[in-house]
């Protein structure tokens, strides 16, 4: 049986790497390249993702913006109760009908000093909705889980929606 001759692409890797060295040709360099580029793409994206998600989340926590001149949805909430969770569910749902411009949704998470000063200061549990007018006094007190379509007629005499 004849010995079949190495191609010449097979001769010119040999000839450059004695040792047997893996050398990387063109089509190995543009693979890398394609994958790099894709790489970055995925990564980039997924931080400004995470950067904006952060921004809402530190927004949504400002219990400062009570009382600027809009009225407020604040939520008495702990991050571990299931009935909080459940209730946050529900409000984030029922606020989709309103313009941003129209009612401000904060949380008071009783895990931070700020969220449990401002639970304290008005001697509410958490499970609680509080709604409050354009300059900060508490205008209703929703204690426990509402279904969303409740809670829209409580925020409909707050600020009627647009749509």
């Amino acid at each position: 049986m004849k010995k079949r001759k190495p191609s010449a692409r097979k001769r010119r890797q040999e000839q450059q790497s004695p040792s047997g060295a893996y050398t990387p040709n063109r089509r190995d360099v543009m693979k890398l390249a394609r994958n790099g580029l894709i790489g970055s793409a995925v990564l980039g994206g997924g931080g400004l993702w995470a950067h904006s998600s952060m921004r809402a989340f530190a927004a949504e926590h400002d219990l400062t913006r009570v009382g600027q001149g809009k009225p407020a949805v604040v939520q008495i909430h702990d991050p571990q109760c299931a009935m909080c969770t459940e209730l946050q569910r529900e409000a984030r749902a029922a606020l989709k009908c309103y313009e941003r411009e129209d009612l401000v949704y904060l949380v008071a998470s009783t895990r931070t000093n700020e969220g449990s000063a401002f639970a304290a200061t008005l001697g509410l549990p958490h499970v609680t909705l509080v709604l409050m007018d354009e300059v900060g006094d508490v205008s209703e007190v929703l204690q426990g889980v509402r279904h969303r379509d409740e809670l829209k007629g409580h925020f409909d005499r707050m600020a009627p929606r647009r749509t």
